[in-house]
């Protein structure tokens, strides 16, 4: 298997970029009242991740990493703790950590330290790894490809959680193996993150070995029980809507910075969509959610993804499976061998796996996420929050997230060693 693997750390270009939505969050702010946010958060929200981590004296490395097929991805690295477990150490234990769809490695750090899980991990004694899949604000590059829209430049948005899963993550865990000298890593993966683990494994099951454990946060595979009025009503559609946004050569999603900008500015600032706009921030739980943090929030999140990712979503709604990229029967046909495509074997993910879920998430629905339990041959405990009310973004938001979560990820992989 060709692989180009560049490594280094990319001070040149960290200094030289700002967050994804750094444009927007200066607008934000100025409709809103400067005064109403502090500073400290206002330059939080505007600072790219490998700057962030640098500003609250973490120790911090960017990796960039070339796939297979081109795709040219930057995985960052907080080696060792600030305040407890401070100095390089290479019998630390390994956690990778995947982000979410439309997400980034910002997910695990804007918490801050003391709050944020690459933070808790790092203070507690782990070599901690943040990845960046293909097509979001910090991998939105390839060896020929452009990503910029327009007819010509669709090849570069080819791409599903399937082939993170299958080609992004590979790479990835083979270059930090090969980086740190241990063998084995843990895997925390919240959402998508989860899913292209179970690609992963299910596809190249040779992968197991590589992982101590899989710290699953709410792990969308099935959506079989799932009753979230949005996505029964946007999943149909999934087939129109890659149609249309194919011919008008556009299959990016909200990592445009332009559009981004523009659309927010406009329509999550005032009236009836700003109120959908900050219902969505809070998601319907605002005891649990720090409000004055919501430019750096938004300063970090979206970042950006490829429309078929959530084409995949829709189909796995549609059929109530967990299965591969549904192109035409042709493509199938020349992709699978078959019309239909293959579901992916979840017998064949051995890894020791436990699967962390919120009953009030109705992104990944906890009935769907015990169903995912009942196909795992490995399965170690269900682990639901104590706190009923904990949803999708408490994952990685919440504050309380430590407490209800963090802290326990921490003492079950220390267990291991």
């Amino acid at each position: 298997m060709l692989r180009l693997v560049l490594i280094g750390v990319l001070v040149a270009l960290a200094s030289a970029r700002r967050s994804p939505h750094a444009d927007y969050v200066e607008e934000y702010v100025k409709a809103e009242g400067a005064g109403r946010y502090s500073d400290n958060i206002i330059e939080d929200a505007l600072l790219d991740v490998p700057d962030l981590v640098k500003k609250y004296g973490y120790p911090f490395e960017a990796h960039t990493l070339t796939t297979p097929d081109g795709y040219i991805l930057e995985v960052h690295r907080i080696p060792h703790g600030r305040d407890q477990n401070n100095t390089p150490d290479s019998n630390k234990p390994v956690v990778f950590l995947m982000h979410g769809l439309y997400s980034s490695s910002a997910d695990y750090i804007v918490l801050g330290p003391g709050n944020a899980i690459a933070y808790v991990l790092a203070e507690a004694g782990f070599d901690v790894w943040l990845g960046n899949a293909r097509g979001n604000y910090y991998s939105r590059r390839h060896v020929t490809l452009n990503p910029n829209g327009g007819r010509g430049n669709l090849d570069f948005w080819q791409f599903s959680w399937d082939e993170i899963g299958n080609m992004d993550l590979p790479t990835v865990i083979d270059h930090i193996i090969e980086t740190t000298g241990q063998p084995k890593l843990h895997y925390i993966g919240h959402s998508q993150g989860c899913t292209t683990f179970l690609v992963l494994n299910s596809l190249r099951p040779e992968y197991n070995e590589k992982f101590v454990s899989f710290q699953a946060l709410a792990p969308a595979a099935f959506f079989v029980y799932n009753e979230d009025l949005s996505y029964r009503l946007a999943a149909p559609l999934e087939a129109v809507f890659e149609e249309i946004l194919n011919a008008v050569g556009y299959l990016e999603i909200l990592g445009n910075r332009e559009f981004f900008t523009f659309f927010a500015t406009n329509f999550c600032v005032d009236g009836l969509i700003a109120e959908a706009c900050h219902a969505i921030l809070n998601n319907a739980n605002p005891e649990y959610y720090n409000t004055t943090m919501t430019p750096l929030f938004l300063g970090h999140a979206p970042a950006g993804a490829s429309v078929l990712q959530m084409t995949h979503y829709g189909q796995s709604i549609n059929t109530k499976k967990f299965r591969r990229y549904n192109h035409l029967p042709i493509k199938n046909i020349e992709v699978y061998g078959r019309p239909t495509p293959p579901e992916y074997d979840l017998s064949k993910v051995t890894v020791p796996t436990y699967l962390h879920f919120g009953y009030a998430d109705v992104q990944a629905d906890y009935r769907d996420i015990n169903y995912l339990g009942d196909q795992l041959p490995n399965l170690v405990a269900r682990m639901p929050v104590d706190r009923v009310s904990f949803n999708h973004l408490d994952f990685v938001w919440g504050i309380d997230a430590k407490e209800q979560l963090y802290l326990k990820l921490v003492d079950i992989m220390l267990s291991y060693h």
